[in-house]
């Protein structure tokens, strides 16, 4: 079976999308079973190029151009599977994250509010979803009217960071956060709640870790951190990569989610692999993804955020448990179940086109 792979999230910065997809790439390589072919998201024309975003506008009106080769499957790894040549009559996929931009789309980038037209119209012409989380599937079934036998959930899996050959990247106690600064992630909440813990933690620290996001998250953080009492032992990040990233989880002392909504949640994954305690906002696909395995707690709400850190930093049973139930958490499923299970879906929707 031919697959083509939308590899542009693999552009540029490696973000959480782009994570998923050279994870899903490199195991569906793997498989003998899949001829996996890749493609971006521009299209050249003679001496015309177009971005992403003017391809996106006209594919919200006009299935025209294609932007791939022969394929029994097309899969689009970031909202936007492209129109296919008819005469290829390829199958095709997307992969939808979460749902931001429909029900939060003040706290999401322009270019991101085109997303639902581009699914709809996919779904419209015979397209399928995959979802990292049944919340989100359940979510594209009602927003898209979608045959939920064409929305299929399946969630991702983590590589544990190699943290046992690096340095812990600050000799001090910390609770940690990695993600993009942008409001959906309400790091603000997240300091608020340190600056309340800090005064009875004298050695502890509050390290953010993530680039710069859209719709003023870094004013909203810088502001957050300028009013907060204990302003001078938040520490920030830029973008880190894998080596500087497991260098922060090997030394973290709890890693902290405190997202408004998220479509299913790696972060916390990741520290769970890593054997550090999680505290993550029960808000969206987050209790999915988490389990048993996190200490959830109520998005915005900086008292109950800082109670909860306060305890599982206090409470040597309680970590502990944290800490055994999240690296078996991590080590159930790897990056091989996604692969075969998203080749099941691949063939069930090539059936279907045939």
């Amino acid at each position: 079976m031919r697959v083509l792979v939308d590899a542009t999230p693999l552009l540029g910065a490696r973000t959480g999308v782009g994570q998923f997809t050279a994870l899903l790439l490199d195991a569906l390589r793997s498989r003998d079973d899949v001829d996996v072919g890749t493609f971006s998201v521009s299209w050249r024309g003679g001496s015309v190029r177009l971005p992403a975003r003017v391809l996106h506008e006209v594919w919200r009106r006009v299935d025209w151009p294609s932007v791939t080769g022969r394929a029994d499957v097309v899969h689009g790894t970031n909202y936007v599977v492209p129109p296919t040549r008819r005469s290829a009559r390829s199958a095709r996929v997307a992969t939808v994250h979460d749902l931001t931009m429909l029900r939060f789309p003040h706290l999401v980038a322009p270019a991101t509010r085109a997303y639902p037209d581009l699914v709809r119209r996919a779904v419209r012409a015979g397209a399928w979803v995959h979802t990292p989380s049944a919340f989100v599937a359940a979510e594209v079934v009602e927003a898209f009217g979608v045959d939920p036998t064409r929305v299929r959930s399946i969630p991702h899996a983590v590589v544990p960071a190699p943290v046992e050959d690096v340095q812990a990247a600050h000799d001090f106690p910390y609770v940690l956060a990695i993600g993009t600064v942008e409001p959906r992630k309400d790091l603000p909440t997240l300091v608020r709640a340190f600056d309340k813990l800090a005064s009875s933690h004298p050695d502890l620290r509050l390290v953010v870790a993530g680039g710069n996001g859209w719709a003023g998250g870094v004013q909203a953080f810088d502001a957050a951190v300028a009013a907060a009492s204990h302003r001078d032992r938040v520490v920030r990040h830029g973008y880190v990569g894998e080596r500087e990233r497991s260098a922060l989880l090997r030394g973290a002392s709890l890693f902290a989610f405190p997202s408004l909504y998220e479509g299913f949640g790696m972060p916390p994954l990741e520290a769970m692999a890593a054997g550090v305690p999680v505290v993550a906002a029960r808000a969206g696909g987050v209790p999915e993804a988490v389990g048993d395995a996190a200490v959830l707690v109520e998005p915005g709400r900086p008292d109950d955020w800082a109670e909860a850190m306060a305890e599982v930093l206090a409470d040597e049973d309680l970590r502990a448990g944290l800490v055994a139930r999240g690296r078996a958490r991590a080590a159930a499923r790897t990056w091989n179940d996604v692969a075969a299970e998203m080749t099941a879906l691949y063939r069930d929707a090539a059936a279907c086109a045939s």
